[in-house]
């Protein structure tokens, strides 16, 4: 297996609002920024969907992946299995169904774990992802977060 270490961060401007994610890969010595702005989002979408924006990147199944973020919600629902029991009652009732789909697709082909750090506090990568995130968040041509529209 390859080590791959993956930094997410989202961000929503009056959550709901308009947000964006951001993301930093490192693959040995290679580092990858990703970021992308919506016009109405929630903070937990956007967090979310750093996570996936980033899975969707590889080429390749099979990784050891770290995930560092400072969402609570997050770390919680994957470390303490929530989401697979949620899984197996067709989300029924939770929000973001669509997303946490969506990041199972990826959770199954890979060795992922999550590692949470402290928000807007010593960690180099949180805080670029950070950034990233709150710049694409108040950026120009956001996009639709169709899966929000839906929810609400």
């Amino acid at each position: 297996m390859s080590q791959l270490t993956i930094y997410t961060d989202g961000a929503a401007r009056g959550n709901p609002g308009p947000g964006g994610y951001g993301a930093v890969l490192h693959w040995g010595t290679v580092i990858k920024e990703i970021s992308q702005g919506y016009k109405h989002t929630t903070n937990n979408r956007m967090e979310l969907m750093a996570v996936i924006a980033a899975l969707q990147l590889l080429k390749r199944d099979n990784l050891d992946i770290t995930i560092y973020t400072d969402s609570a919600y997050i770390v919680n629902s994957v470390e303490k299995k929530w989401v697979f029991g949620w899984a197996r009652k067709g989300f029924a009732g939770k929000k973001n169904a669509d997303l946490w789909s969506l990041f199972l697709e990826y959770y199954k082909r890979n060795k992922i774990s999550f590692v949470w750090v402290k928000g807007h506090a010593d960690n180099k990568w949180n805080n670029r992802c950070d950034i990233l995130a709150t710049t694409a968040a108040d950026g120009k041509n956001l996009l639709e977060d169709v899966g929000y529209m839906r929810e609400k």
